[in-house]
């Protein structure tokens, strides 16, 4: 078994030595090389042979979006992960970066207080999925395989009966939960404009996205969609055929008055590491809708979205996963699927039209349903 060789490209020399300091503590990742510029990497590809590039967003002669254009041409499966600045311009650049074929992203360490901080904030953010996207590519077992299937739940979960007479029939679906992480912005990409502007019921989205690019990535979706993508606020009144991402750095969750039912978004403690969380979002919509809720796990590094599942599964709604062949990482959806909670583990590319087709079939048929009785 060998290292993984990382290629390290920044313009900034205490990025470089940050990153590369962090790297060489870990025993399974070696730096192959370090470029200040897009064009000096081009050249040092063939020479250093990495597993792996960082690559900066912003850089003087060829900048990250540019290089990646050109690494994408010669080498179309070379993971890349880009460095961003934490605002509306690097999240705008990111975004187009991931469009543009980055495996993933990571913020750069900036105003963090000390150099120790900023190796502690790149040490969390970057050494595994460095280890997941080579893992095997270099004999090793990806971390996502190696965590254990079932955590403890930190919240108790609610036993909801179904009422006899819904026994038998398909449950009526009156809203759609998506919790997606590494990956997501292009699977939401191509997910959203499968929805019509008729779609019978809202959608609310978890995206594990900081703040600046949620708001982004929603606009980015509403622009390519038919119905329209917004950021989550507090306040927001649910509709059908709109969709809602929750802000990056607060939970979002669901509160029903008066038959309208609205957004909340809060900063209560990180759960799986991640604020906003899936799980946060999911137990909301099982305890709100009952067996009338749809979750759907995409792609994503970790298990956040794994105990919401339960909820939604155990108040009698339906999830859904994405399949390991179209993941860009099969870790929220595998937790899904090994744990036996979802009902259909479907292509990306085939997810859509399913839950079009499901939606508009289960409002069809307990229409048809009641209307007997």
């Amino acid at each position: 078994m060998r290292k993984i060789r990382v290629l390290i490209v920044d313009d900034a020399v205490v990025i470089r030595r940050i990153v590369s300091d962090v790297l060489a503590e870990d025993p399974e990742i070696e730096v192959a090389g370090v470029a200040a510029n897009g064009r000096i990497a081009l050249s040092k590809i063939p020479q250093v042979n990495p597993d792996l590039i960082t690559l900066d967003v912003e850089m003087p002669e060829m900048n990250g979006l540019e290089t990646l254009a050109e690494i994408r041409k010669i080498y179309p499966t070379l993971p890349v992960i880009m460095f961003s600045t934490l605002t509306e311009r690097g999240g705008a650049a990111t975004l187009e970066a991931l469009a543009l074929g980055a495996t993933d992203y990571v913020t750069k360490p900036a105003n963090v207080g000390s150099v120790n901080l900023a190796k502690q904030r790149v040490r969390d953010e970057l050494i595994q999925k460095i280890k997941i996207f080579c893992a095997k590519a270099v004999g090793l077992k990806s971390p996502e395989t190696l965590a254990p299937l079932v955590p403890k739940p930190s919240v108790a979960r609610p036993v909801i009966t179904i009422p006899k007479a819904a026994l038998g029939i398909v449950q009526r679906v009156d809203i759609l939960t998506i919790g997606v992480s590494t990956g997501g912005p292009n699977a939401l990409a191509d997910l959203m404009p499968v929805f019509p502007a008729n779609f019978p019921v809202p959608i609310v989205i978890v995206q594990h996205m900081p703040p600046f690019f949620t708001k982004l990535l929603a606009e980015r979706l509403s622009s390519k969609s038919s119905i329209k993508v917004m950021e989550g606020a507090a306040g927001a009144v649910l509709k059908p055929g709109g969709a809602w991402i929750a802000p990056g750095n607060y939970h979002m969750v669901l509160e029903r008055k008066n038959n309208q039912v609205s957004l909340l978004t809060n900063q209560d403690p990180p759960e799986n590491s991640c604020r906003p969380a899936v799980d946060v979002l999911f137990r909301s919509v099982a305890r709100l809708y009952g067996p009338n809720c749809m979750g759907v796990v995409l792609t994503g590094m970790g298990q956040d979205g794994l105990i919401g599942s339960e909820h939604i599964c155990d108040a009698g709604g339906r999830v859904w996963a994405q399949d390991e062949a179209s993941s860009v990482v099969w870790g929220m959806p595998g937790f899904v699927a090994r744990a036996g909670l979802a009902e259909k583990i479907l292509p990306l590319n085939q997810i859509g039209q399913e839950i079009v087709r499901r939606v508009n079939e289960s409002r069809n048929l307990t229409a048809s349903f009641s209307q007997k009785n």
